[in-house]
C-alpha cells in the first residue's frame, strides 16, 4: 500500500540564495526560522512572547516558522551545529579583543 506524503505550504517562509545565504526566513524580514526556533526551543519563549520580542511579526508568521522548523528540523539543526563549530574554530584563531581587555582588567583588580 502506497502512502501519500502531503507537502505543507508555508506562506510566510521564503528561501532565497541572495538572502541570508539561502537560509529559510520569514518573508519580508531578515528573521531566520532558526531565530524563532531558538527562542522557542532553547529560550523557552511562547509564540506570544516571541511576538512581544519581535513586534514586527505576527502569530501566524511565528507558527508558520515553527511548523517549517519541525518539518525540516534535522537539516536546520545540522546547519546550526556546523555554524557553531565554525565559530568555535574561528575563536581559536582570532581571540576576542574584548575578552582580552576584560582579562587585563580582572588581572589589575583581581
Amino acid at each position: 500500500m502506497a502512502t501519500l506524503t502531503k507537502q505543507l505550504q508555508h506562506p510566510y517562509i521564503a528561501v532565497d540564495k541572495k538572502i541570508r545565504g539561502g537560509e529559510p526566513i520569514i518573508s519580508g524580514t531578515g528573521i531566520r526560522v532558526l531565530d524563532i526556533a531558538v527562542r522557542y526551543e532553547i529560550m523557552g519563549m511562547s509564540p506570544e512572547d516571541i511576538v512581544v520580542s519581535l513586534p514586527h511579526l505576527n502569530l501566524s508568521q511565528i507558527h508558520d516558522a515553527l511548523s517549517y522548523y519541525y518539518e525540516h528540523k534535522a537539516e536546520i539543526d545540522k546547519a546550526w551545529k556546523n555554524s557553531i563549530k565554525a565559530i568555535e574554530s574561528l575563536r581559536k584563531i582570532h581571540p576576542s579583543i574584548l575578552e582580552k581587555k576584560i582579562a587585563k582588567i580582572k588581572d589589575i583588580h583581581g
